[in-house]
Formats: structure tokens, C-alpha cells, sequence
């Protein structure tokens, strides 16, 4: 256990083994395990539980009553040690629920660097979570979830379990999302459907216009109900080459995972408008 420059309140409880980097502070009533491995300048506040094969990287804040490295709630789970790994630079806020992987699957539950998971999160095991997501206030992950770079999870949404969140995309509040979401796709709904592209995170990833221009034409043409969804991509592969955004969302549903794709009401592809700016 390194305690360089550690700081350990009485009432905390952290067992032999746990490892601790430099500048960490572990406040009133936490609980951390003999396996787990703070980083440096990770802080505990209070009343926080890390548990299992668990890792938490350099400059993460944990907010109390936070539940991190539990056994996954999997049944095909034989008891077999897994991990949760959390990157570096990640706001936990209070009463998120992170579990480690399951023997039967992955083994591990990561979550990359900067990520904002706001009050009552729960990220489910065997998760694969990018750098830089917002999830907010009790939005929900079932298992084997992957989630993209800059993806925004909205409050009191839930992604089904084995679904495909693309990076930069965005799910709306109090939205069901049961079916595999594009990278730059907007979903909203109970039952999510796809109500077109975050153009807002669009332009503040720096995109440029021809490349916001260049997707939206790619999204109405892939999802053009007059032909075929494998003949709309490849269209749009070959017109649209040049541009990343299109390929990332092509090369995205060429895979064929566990799911479906949202696609948007009524089979039809919705325009985007500036309305998005305000």
C-alpha cells in the first residue's frame, strides 16, 4: 500500500492489500477492498464502497454512497474473479452503481477517461464505455452495453442489454433504447426511434460544415425506404468516401451485433434543421 502523501479517515475501513497512489483521500465510512487499485489523487468523500477486482484511474472524484467492483447481477455468473476497470479523470457522482464482468462473458466492465456519470447511474457488467460520456441522473446500462466517445446518455434513460451506443451520439430523457444507435444519432421516444443526427454534438466536436452537410445527405440516403438497406450503404460508402463521419457510421452498421438498428419513424428519414443551434 503506497501513503504518500495519503490521507485516511479513521472511521474508513481499507484492507490489507488495497493499493493506493499518491495524494489519494479516502473520507468518512468508505469501504475499499484488499484488490482494489486507487489512483493517484483519487478522492473518496464519504461513505463510498469499492469493492473486488476494481481500478480507478488518476484524478477520479467519488461522491457518496457510490457502489463500485460488485458482483455482476448475471446468473450465468459462476463466481469466478472479474474486474471493473475506471480511467482517469472521472467525475462518480452519488449512489452510481458500477459491476464487474461476468466470467461467462467479457470478465471486465470498463469505463475510459473523463467521463461525468451523474447521481444513481448504474453501468451493468461486462459494459465497454468510451472516454468523454455524459451519462446523467439514473440513466441505465444493461449488460454488455458498448457506448462510444462523447456519447450523452439522457436522465432516466435505460439501453437494453447487448446494444451498440455510436460515438458522439446523443439519447434524450426518460428514452427506451432497445435497438443499436448510430455514431452522431439522436434517439428520443419510450420506445426510442431515431429522430436524426446530434448536430449540436456535431459542431462542437469541430466537425466541419461540408462533413455536417456530407452526413446529413449519407443519413437520408441510408435510410431511404424506396431500396434496400445494404444497397443504401454501400451508395453511400462510394459517394461519400472521403468523409470519416460517413464510413464510421457504414463501418458501424455493417457489423451485424446482437441487435437492430433505431431507424427513424415511419421509415423515413427526417431532415435536420438549425433549430438545433439555439
Amino acid at each position: 500500500m503506497a501513503l504518500q502523501g495519503v490521507a485516511i479517515h479513521p472511521s474508513a475501513v481499507v484492507e490489507e492489500g488495497a493499493k493506493l497512489g499518491a495524494g489519494v483521500r479516502i473520507g468518512p465510512f468508505c469501504h475499499v477492498g484488499s484488490n482494489v487499485v486507487l489512483g493517484d489523487n483519487v478522492e473518496l468523500i464519504s461513505h463510498v464502497s469499492v469493492t473486488g477486482f476494481t481500478t480507478i484511474g488518476d484524478n477520479c472524484k467519488v461522491f457518496p454512497q457510490a457502489v463500485l467492483g460488485m458482483p455482476p447481477q448475471n446468473n450465468k455468473h459462476k463466481g469466478g474473479p472479474t474486474k471493473l476497470t475506471i480511467g482517469a479523470n472521472c467525475t462518480i457522482r452519488e449512489g452510481v452503481t458500477m459491476h464487474c464482468g461476468s466470467d461467462s462473458s467479457l470478465g471486465e466492465t470498463t469505463v475510459g477517461n473523463n467521463c461525468n456519470l451523474l447521481a444513481y447511474v448504474h453501468i451493468a457488467h461486462d459494459c465497454v464505455i468510451g472516454n468523454n460520456v455524459t451519462m446523467a441522473n439514473l440513466a441505465t446500462l444493461g449488460g454488455h452495453v458498448v457506448v462510444g466517445d462523447f456519447a450523452n446518455i439522457g436522465g432516466m434513460s435505460a439501453v437494453h442489454q447487448m446494444t451498440r451506443v455510436g460515438h458522439h451520439a446523443f439519447i434524450g430523457g426518460m428514452t427506451g433504447v432497445f435497438a443499436d444507435l448510430i455514431p452522431y444519432g439522436m434517439a428520443v421516444g419510450e420506445r426510442a426511434g431515431l429522430r436524426g443526427l446530434n448536430i449540436i454534438g456535431m459542431k462542437r466536436s469541430g466537425l466541419s460544415r461540408p462533413e455536417i452537410h456530407a452526413m446529413r445527405n449519407a443519413f437520408k440516403m441510408i435510410f431511404d425506404s424506396a431500396a434496400p438497406m445494404r444497397e443504401n450503404l454501400d451508395a453511400a460508402a462510394a459517394k461519400y468516401a472521403e468523409f470519416a463521419t460517413v464510413r464510421d457510421v457504414v463501418e458501424f452498421m455493417s457489423y451485424r451485433g446482437k441487435r437492430a438498428y433505431l431507424t427513424p419513424r415511419h421509415g423515413h428519414a427526417v431532415a435536420d434543421d438549425d433549430n438545433d443551434d439555439d
